[in-house]
């Protein structure tokens, strides 16, 4: 069954089991993964689930505000956690990784949140290197 709720337009919006399970998956990780990887692990709660099903309601998730995405090597990712924070992309493996606000010392500008042009109420911010493992 299918509950339904109103959006800030006040339009319905029907959670259904196959949204909760979506979601649920993207909270569950902290790996980023990609339309496909969510769908073949979804694929396996829900085996009728077509990958149409997924990507749609990953898109309503990121327009909602539920999930955001991340393009690396031209793939979207996807993560759950909306909360201001950072990527870190490594250029060798490709992996994703969270860099919250103590991770970045040098980063005077997301800890001050106030720069001459205005006060920051959320960013977005892509760091490219070599991660750990890969160095």
């Amino acid at each position: 069954m299918a509950l339904q709720l109103k959006d800030s337009k006040e339009q319905i919006y029907r959670t259904t089991s196959q949204k909760q399970i979506i979601l649920d998956y993207l909270k569950s990780v902290k790996s980023h993964p990609s339309a496909e990887k969510v769908y073949s692990v979804v694929k396996k709660k829900l085996p009728r689930i077509s990958k149409a099903t997924v990507y749609r309601n990953l898109k309503d998730f990121k327009k909602r505000g539920e999930a955001q995405t991340i393009i690396s090597q031209g793939k979207s990712h996807f993560d759950a956690d909306t909360s201001s924070h950072a990527h870190f992309i490594c250029l060798d493996c490709n992996k994703i990784f969270d860099v919250f606000e103590n991770a970045c010392t040098n980063c005077s500008v997301i800890k001050n949140k106030k720069p001459k042009v205005g006060k920051i109420e959320n960013y977005k911010i892509n760091f490219y290197g070599h991660c750990k493992k890969c160095k």
